[in-house]
C-alpha cells in the first residue's frame, strides 16, 4: 500500500480508485433499479457534426470515434480506461524501482501509462460491443447500412481515396465507416451521402438527391 500511494504512484492510485468507486456504485444503483451509465450517456452533449457545411471539432470528433463513443457505454469505456491507466502506471513504476532503486516522477509516468491505456481500452471495449453488448433486438447488420444516409466526418471523399463518415440507425446507435463516391464527385467533411453499396470495407455512396434515385 505504500508503494501504491506514493508520489510516483498517486495519479494511478487515484485512477484505480475512481474505477473502484464507479464500479461499486453502478453496482448499487443497478440493484435498486437506476443506472449510473444511462445517466451520464444522458448528460453527454450530442457530439454530431454540423451538416450545414462547417464541421467544428474535427480532431475531436475522430477521437471520440477512435474510442468507440457512441458504440458502447460511455461509462464502460471510463471504467476500462481508468483501470489500464492505472495498472499500466504501477507496473511501469514497479519495473523502474526493481531496475534502478527509484520510480520516474508521476508526471513523466503519466505519459507511457496513456500511451498504453488508450489502445488497450479501445481493443477491449471493441469486443465488447462485438460480443457482450450487442442487443439481439437491436442488432444491425453491415448489409443493412444500405440505403441510410451518413455525414462525411473527416477528409474529402474521391474514387479511390475514401474518407470517414458516421450515421445513426434507428436504434440510436452511431456507426462510423469509410465512404468513396460511386461516380467522378468529391465529398468534404459536412456533406450528406446515400449508402448505395459495399465493396470490402468500404461504402459507395451519392448524393441524396441524384438523379439516379428517381
Amino acid at each position: 500500500m505504500e508503494f501504491l500511494f506514493s508520489d510516483g504512484n498517486y495519479p494511478f492510485a487515484v485512477a484505480l480508485v475512481l474505477m473502484l468507486i464507479i464500479a461499486v456504485l453502478e453496482g448499487v444503483l443497478v440493484v435498486i433499479g437506476l443506472g449510473l451509465s444511462q445517466f451520464i450517456d444522458g448528460l453527454l452533449p450530442d457530439v454530431d457534426l454540423s451538416v450545414d457545411g462547417e464541421v467544428p471539432n474535427m480532431g475531436l470528433s475522430r477521437f471520440l470515434a477512435w474510442l468507440r463513443i457512441g458504440q458502447v457505454p460511455v461509462l464502460i469505456i471510463l471504467v476500462m480506461l481508468l483501470m489500464f491507466f492505472g495498472l499500466s502506471g504501477v507496473v511501469l513504476q514497479s519495473l523502474f524501482m526493481s531496475a534502478f532503486g527509484f520510480m520516474l516522477p508521476a508526471i513523466v509516468a503519466v505519459v507511457p501509462a496513456l500511451a498504453v491505456a488508450l489502445p488497450l481500452t479501445r481493443l477491449l471495449t471493441g469486443l465488447l460491443g462485438k460480443v457482450l453488448l450487442k442487443d439481439e433486438t437491436e442488432a444491425v447488420s453491415s448489409a443493412s447500412f444500405i440505403g441510410q444516409v451518413a455525414t462525411i466526418t473527416l477528409g474529402e471523399a474521391r474514387q479511390g481515396s475514401p474518407a470517414e463518415a458516421r450515421f445513426r440507425d434507428q436504434f440510436g446507435t452511431t456507426h462510423y465507416l469509410m465512404v468513396e463516391p460511386d461516380a467522378d464527385e468529391v465529398y468534404r467533411a459536412g456533406d450528406n451521402v446515400l449508402l448505395v453499396q459495399q465493396k470490402g470495407a468500404v461504402y459507395q455512396c451519392i448524393r441524396p438527391d441524384n438523379q439516379h434515385l428517381q
